[in-house]
């Protein structure tokens, strides 16, 4: 009977940690270049169950019952990199990548002692700060290969592969960062992610849109169908719990009080 409560009580923290994720999902449904996550249920291993001082059996002197299975765990928070869809606005400041889905711009965030660091972004909602200075809208700076990009008053270009063009002039080229295999990075906050010693750079492969944004690659009905199943599971191991509880209750006050 215990061990139909642990199962049921892990399943139902499993559950839970589920129902977070798709949570934050259907929230970030509007934001731009926003990833989905999706929850990796594993397995406990199987525990072996014997008989406690019993080894007298001729049949079977170990005490060895057997193995039990203690139900599931959520293992780890796997991120979809997929490129969501582009949306044209006709803003000379907003980009998108296209063709890479493991390609990200780099912006420089400041930390609590005003050290830089690298992060990387699929938001390319930037805009100009009051320096010129190419930013995003949390006024992080988006960096190009020769440092921040700063530009002069009136339009600019960015070309497919990255370059920054004004007046005809080369001001800089965007550094887009494309890396190998994105399990290996983590997100950040702010819908930035960061690099892990395990992450691999390689060459950029796909193509900048300007004035297109990248929107989130949430699908709201999926996470929708995959919420009431979790709801369902949720339910089905709390009629498990209180069937447990019901039956401890009848064997400890009433059987117990028998004599």
């Amino acid at each position: 009977m215990i061990r139909g409560l642990y199962t049921a009580g892990w399943s139902m923290l499993a559950d839970t940690r589920m129902m977070d994720v798709i949570s934050n999902n259907l929230a970030n449904v509007n934001t731009n270049a926003y990833k989905k996550d999706s929850v990796i249920f594993q397995t406990f291993p199987d525990a072996l169950t014997e008989r406690i001082n019993d080894t007298r059996s001729k049949t079977n002197p170990t005490g060895n019952i057997g193995s039990m299975q203690m139900g599931f765990d959520a293992g780890e928070v796997y991120t979809y990199y997929t490129q969501g869809q582009l949306v044209g606005t006709n803003n000379s400041s907003d980009m998108a990548i296209q063709g890479a889905d493991n390609a990200f711009f780099t912006v420089q965030v400041p930390d609590a002692n005003g050290n830089m660091t690298q992060y990387y972004t699929r938001d390319g909602a930037f805009e100009l700060n009051s320096s010129k200075q190419l930013v995003t809208k949390d006024g992080y700076l988006v960096l190009g290969e020769n440092g921040p990009i700063t530009l002069n008053n009136g339009d600019f270009t960015v070309n497919d592969d990255g370059s920054v063009v004004q007046n005809g002039q080369l001001i800089d080229k965007l550094m887009i960062k494309q890396f190998t295999d994105t399990k290996t990075l983590r997100k950040y906050g702010d819908n930035l992610v960061s690099s892990t010693s395990d992450s691999q750079e390689e060459p950029f492969t796909g193509t900048i849109k300007q004035g297109y944004i990248e929107q989130s690659n949430v699908n709201i009905v999926r996470e929708m169908v995959d919420m009431i199943s979790v709801m369902r599971a949720y339910e089905a191991s709390q009629k498990v719990v209180q069937a447990e509880d019901s039956t401890l209750d009848k064997t400890v006050n009433q059987v117990g009080a028998i004599r």
